[in-house]
């Protein structure tokens, strides 16, 4: 099964468009009553605007929070990307510093953690060469945003998690064990500690990327019209699950 799209649960449709267009490159490929779907490059996300919202994103949310669940947008140039972000208002670091460049054995990308409007994490990040899927040096643009390479998911057991994924077809593709002082900056987080899993179920689209911190955050709680409940959409035989940390799953 692949990945079609990921979604986000929004208050305002109309504000959450153009941020995602203005400040990040994205375009409108369809518009609903709803929901909007954008895309940059291949990759798609859906902006979703229930009928009566639910509750905000908590404001003291954590990267090893297990509601987490961001989408890394890939950049031909950091800086600026770091520039046209940093122009549109609305959003808030999540990474102290601006952009941080990881050490050689987590693979020397650069990279930025951040908040939209209604708080849901983005990470901007850019692979040297040699680094990252191939696409993303092929790939051009006419602005810093190249596309999204995954959506990277805090969970409390990699075991279990890597296990629920296989079941729809995801496979491991790469693993690290990220810490130290640049990876305290990128996510906020004293002491962090973090065993970082790649999973892909094809050779195209987004992946996914199971963040599993030591320790683990706080389990998720949220209701299907919470803005804190996105979700990703995968083709496949209809139906709705959730995985063991309650990240959901839509098949359409």
């Amino acid at each position: 099964m692949r990945i079609l799209r990921v979604s986000r649960v929004v208050a305002d449709l109309a504000q959450a468009e153009a941020f995602y267009r203005d400040a990040l490159g994205f375009r409108v490929k369809d518009r609903f009553d709803m929901e909007t779907i954008l895309h940059l490059g291949d990759e798609e996300v859906a902006l979703f605007r229930p009928a009566a919202p639910g509750r905000p994103y908590p404001a003291d949310s954590r990267s090893d929070d297990l509601w987490f669940q961001h989408l890394a947008i890939v950049v031909a140039d950091m800086d600026a990307a770091y520039t046209q972000l940093s122009q549109n208002a609305g959003w808030r670091p999540i990474s102290k510093g601006g952009p941080q460049l990881l050490p050689p054995e987590n693979g020397s990308v650069r990279a930025f953690k951040f908040r939209d409007p209604d708080g849901h994490p983005l990470e901007l990040i850019r692979f040297p060469a040699g680094q990252g899927r191939p696409v993303w040096h092929e790939r051009r643009s006419a602005t810093p945003f190249l596309g999204i390479d995954h959506s990277a998911l805090a969970v409390s057991s990699t075991a279990r998690s890597a296990a629920f994924y296989e079941t729809f077809g995801f496979k491991v593709i790469a693993r690290s064990l990220n810490h130290g002082p640049t990876q305290e900056q990128l996510d906020a987080v004293a002491n962090a500690r973090v065993a970082v899993t790649g999973l892909r179920s094809s050779e195209t689209g987004m992946g996914l990327e199971l963040l599993a911190y030591d320790p683990p955050g706080r389990p998720a709680t949220s209701a299907a019209n919470d803005i804190v409940s996105d979700w990703v959409t995968l083709a496949g035989p209809a139906g709705e699950v959730r995985d063991p940390d309650g990240h959901r799953l839509v098949l359409m």
